[in-house]
């Protein structure tokens, strides 16, 4: 037995409601994605500027600007590249006495 039109347009309409149901779900997970990307980087930075400040001695009483400076001149050495640093810190193992 055929369907009737009313039904058809029921079913259209459904159908859009779906999707527009659908399309807002998406939305809200595009949002909540963007907004843990934005935490991870803000506790990523914060992390960093920590490990900075543990090694620059009185990092916390200087200016961003002479902080960029110390950074600059130390990986502007011809000696330090970050791979090199990295490596380093890995073959490094604390000596068992």
């Amino acid at each position: 037995m055929p369907r009737s039109k009313s039904s058809l347009a029921e079913q259209i309409a459904k159908a859009q409601e779906d999707i527009k149901l659908q399309e807002n779900r998406l939305k809200l997970l595009n949002q909540r994605q963007k907004e843990q990307k934005r935490k991870d980087r803000t506790k990523r930075l914060i992390e960093r500027g920590a490990i900075l400040e543990s090694l620059i001695e009185g990092a916390a009483d200087l200016d961003n600007e002479q902080i960029k400076a110390i950074l600059q001149t130390a990986l502007s050495s011809r000696h330090f590249t970050p791979r090199a640093a990295a490596e380093t810190e890995e073959t490094e193992t604390p000596e068992a006495e």
